[in-house]
């Protein structure tokens, strides 16, 4: 037996991580930032080869991290866990501050912040593990961190096709199924409201598609 939801029990939080070269910001939402040495304090983060951000953080050689607390603006969310760096900036439109290394980052809903220099990489297939040496971190708030298990059970979010924890849609067949054209939020009923609001992204009912069975 393989029951993938036995993943979502692990403990972990989500978090945005960026990075720039020259003129280029690039960030992405991850659940995979962990502490793995102490003297020097040392973190890693696992994210898609095929994210832009990966390619950012590799040719720069750093990075940083912001935990996102249970009060971040889902928007957040769904700019940078649905979208990609390379078709737009997508620090535009949010209040962002640069840390020590000159890497972009967003401090409304965050609660800690970590200025990374990578010291190692590992390529483990469709992802890379990268480890970095935190320079520079701080607390921001004391707002509770979002963890993967609270966006999915309250706030009902999925994750993308590039992250390592997405499981794919089981369908069923005796209901009709709406999905968020942005976030990727699945309504079920057998209409979609017109004055239906996406509660991940704050999209309209114009911004969902029927999904096909």
């Amino acid at each position: 037996m393989l029951d993938k939801k036995a993943l979502y029990q692990i403990s972990s939080g989500l978090y945005l991580v960026s990075s720039h070269q020259n003129e280029h910001r690039a960030g992405c939402i991850i659940n995979t930032f962990l502490q793995v040495t102490s003297n020097p304090i040392q973190v890693s983060i696992t994210i898609n080869k095929e994210n832009d951000t990966t390619q950012t953080i590799l040719n720069s050689r750093a990075f940083h991290v912001t935990a996102l607390s249970e009060q971040v603006d889902m928007n957040v969310i769904a700019t940078f866990g649905f979208q990609s760096s390379k078709e737009k900036d997508k620090f535009e439109g949010f209040d962002s501050q640069q840390d020590t290394l000159d890497n972009p980052y967003i401090e409304a809903g965050m609660n800690a912040s970590f200025t990374c220099k990578v010291v190692n990489t590992l390529d483990v297939g469709s992802h890379m593990i990268i480890v970095g040496e935190v320079i520079d971190c701080e607390v921001l708030n004391h707002e509770k961190s979002m963890t993967y298990d609270y966006y999915h059970s309250v706030k009902k979010g999925t994750s993308p096709k590039n992250a390592p924890t997405y499981q794919e849609e089981v369908k069923e067949e005796a209901k009709t199924k709406w999905r968020c054209k942005v976030c990727g939020y699945i309504y079920e009923g057998d209409e979609l409201p017109e004055d239906f609001i996406c509660p991940i992204c704050g999209q309209p009912a114009s911004a969902f598609e029927k999904v096909e069975s």
